[in-house]
């Protein structure tokens, strides 16, 4: 039976706070999340979760503080804006938005995180694993900058072949 493999970037503050309450409550929750402690989920960056997916993730997690209550005042906000973004792009890599959740959850909120991970998990269950394709580039194209055979940016200009060369007049200036 597939097991998915999540990686989980938690805010030190609030959801890995949240999790380790979940864990000293003894709550019971799936343990396919890896968890990854943060100082702040603004400092998430979309790398890091195309890093994951690369390594072989099948989802990721990001958990942070409730909006207005992050302890670095607007990293938040910033993460909000950055996976709204990010789950845009990854349909262009062949990879389903749904594999990306961002979840605010707080230090006292360990049923949340419980209950967060069992959704999760059951969602990517029912997706199965992430396969991503290698797609290399074509072997019989060459892939080179329009400047690299010697063409000049702007087009090609060629004087005509029966044209007068003019020449400046010296100013006033340049004569003394």
């Amino acid at each position: 039976m597939f097991e998915p493999r999540i990686v989980c970037f938690f805010c030190k503050w609030c959801t890995y706070a949240g999790a380790d309450l979940a864990g000293t409550s003894r709550k019971q929750y799936p343990p396919n999340g890896v968890v990854v402690r943060v100082n702040c989920s603004g400092r998430i960056d979309p790398q890091h979760v195309l890093w994951a997916f690369r390594e072989g993730a099948d989802a990721v997690l990001i958990g942070g503080c409730h909006p207005g209550d992050c302890h670095y005042q607007d990293g938040n906000y910033k993460t909000m804006r950055r996976i709204s973004l990010l789950k845009r792009m990854l349909e262009d890599f062949g990879i389903e938005p749904e594999r990306l959740r961002l979840e605010w959850i707080s230090a006292a909120e360990g049923d949340k995180l419980v209950r967060v991970m069992d959704e999760f998990v059951d969602g990517i269950k029912k997706l199965g694993p992430l396969t991503l394709d290698e797609r290399p580039l074509p072997k019989d194209r060459d892939f080179v900058s329009p400047h690299a055979s010697g063409a000049k940016p702007g087009g090609s200009k060629s004087k005509k072949s029966g044209a007068k060369k003019t020449t400046r007049k010296k100013s006033a200036k340049a004569k003394r």
